[in-house]
């Protein structure tokens, strides 16, 4: 490497000034922007009960100053609504994140492609239905199911959890063809 030209080193005034390298912020916290907004939406999108600024904050990694910052901000988007003023709480917004979803499956797939998915997942969760004999998922009981099919709890549990993610599933799915065939409806009608 070569030295730099004489016109772009420090001069002896310079190098008394030199900055205090200790008290600058570490390298990885000047280059944190994008990945603490991360954070604090990971923190935010696996609440299930409302929280303060400092239980945001303790989920996140962060301070409580910027928990604040971010949550003023989910909640101007809709990411999170404020449950409770004294104190402060913040609760996720499903319904929103839920309608977001559903954007994303209307932008990503065709009307027949969501039409295929709807028919798989319908199929998964009247499987489910019929494997547990209910109606509901919330209508098992775990333990009880565990006994008596000789299976262990976590393998009840983990065919239970599918059940809800197949019935969720057919609701975003349902949504995002029941919005499109609206908009078509509208197109057909603006004609």
């Amino acid at each position: 490497m070569d030295d730099p030209r004489d016109e772009l080193k420090a001069g002896d005034a310079e190098r008394a000034d030199a900055p205090d390298f200790e008290a600058l912020a570490p390298p990885e916290e000047a280059v944190h922007g994008d990945r603490t907004r991360d954070d604090f939406l990971d923190a935010v999108l696996a609440l299930d009960s409302p929280a303060t600024a400092g239980e945001v904050a303790d989920l996140a990694g962060h301070g409580v100053d910027a928990a604040r910052e971010y949550l003023s901000w989910f909640e101007r988007m809709g990411v999170v609504t404020k449950a409770t003023n004294s104190p402060a709480t913040y609760e996720r917004n499903q319904e929103y994140l839920n309608w977001r979803r559903v954007q994303r499956l209307r932008r990503e797939y065709t009307t027949e492609e969501l039409i295929g998915l709807l028919e798989e997942e319908s199929e998964r969760a009247t499987a489910l239905r019929r494997e547990f004999d209910a109606d509901d998922p919330t209508d098992v009981a775990i333990a009880a199911r565990a006994e008596a099919t000789d299976r262990s709890i976590e393998a009840v549990w983990e065919r239970l959890a599918a059940w809800q993610t197949a019935l969720r599933r057919v609701a975003l799915l349902e949504r995002a063809l029941a919005a499109e065939s609206g908009d078509a409806a509208d197109r057909r009608s603006a004609v």
